[in-house]
């Protein structure tokens, strides 16, 4: 079980001080707090395609009896590579975190602290929640509570890390001061597109699978479930759907940004009337 353990712890935390040394000799104007950014995102990235990779693997094995068929990745992946990946992820979030103010002369964040861990925890709240959630729900159910059933779920759960490398490219352009071009506007449609199938339609289609195996319909379902599968579901959807909202919001705001900009460009466009609600604010 250690040797299983060593892989992930690392792998990862390896893989994040290996970015911390080789980007600041490609990229030499870039501040401390740019290159842990970039290499929390990289690593993220990296951990995203190998849970994605697990899940396709997983539910493409198991998809003749999603109950009772069985595929040794849905409980070593977690154990090998899951757990490790959440506690390290944590912690590079607080460094991110850190380098951010530090760089910004806070004087809070001249060195590590029990206050600058109080800021992250209270500033990431949700975040640290969810990482923490998992941590306490998934490997528990993954390991004590399934009694070998369900890998198939276990499987598309690992799906739902399909939409980090587009939220994770997202912010390496927005670094590399390339929000304007295409491939930004681009990703933030894989984003939006991948964040929705993979993080919230992901569920219902779970629900038909298991309705379809035990022949109920759809909204029977969850009568069905223990009270137990349906509190962990929740625990997990939630979030998904707040980020969602978060997302969409963000992204109105970037195409009305650029809309206007566009409109203020344009020989053509007429100018504005005094009366224009915009100029209320």
């Amino acid at each position: 079980m250690l040797q299983v353990l060593l892989c992930g712890v690392v792998v990862f935390p390896g893989l994040f001080f290996t970015f911390r040394k080789v980007l600041p000799s490609i990229f030499k104007q870039w501040t401390d707090a740019d290159v842990v950014l970039v290499s929390e995102r990289l690593v993220s990235s990296i951990h995203a395609v190998m849970a994605t990779t697990a899940g396709i693997i997983v539910v493409s094995s198991c998809k003749g009896n999603v109950i009772m068929d069985r595929h040794w990745l849905a409980t070593y992946f977690v154990i090998w590579y899951g757990v490790p990946y959440m506690s390290y992820d944590i912690f590079a979030m607080y460094l991110s975190h850190y380098y951010r103010f530090r760089v910004k002369d806070h004087k809070d964040y001249k060195s590590h602290s029990l206050r600058t861990v109080n800021s992250f925890v209270r500033k990431e709240f949700l975040l640290v929640l969810h990482h923490i959630a998992l941590l306490t729900i998934l490997l528990p159910v993954t390991l004590l509570f399934r009694k070998d059933q369900g890998d198939y779920f276990i499987g598309c759960l690992f799906l739902t890390e399909l939409s980090t490398p587009f939220v994770s490219l997202g912010k390496i352009l927005i670094q590399l001061g390339m929000q304007d071009c295409w491939l930004h506007k681009a990703n933030g449609g894989m984003v939006l597109l991948s964040f929705f199938m993979c993080r919230i339609a992901l569920f219902p289609y779970m629900y038909w699978a298991y309705g379809s195996h035990y022949g109920i319909p759809l909204y029977s379902v969850l009568f069905h479930l223990p009270l137990s599968t349906k509190l962990g579901s929740l625990c997990i959807l939630a979030p998904q759907v707040y980020w969602f909202v978060l997302l969409c919001r963000k992204g109105y705001r970037l195409y009305k940004r650029q809309r206007d900009a566009q409109n203020q460009a344009s020989p053509l466009s007429s100018p504005e009337p005094v009366t224009d609600i915009s100029k209320a604010d």
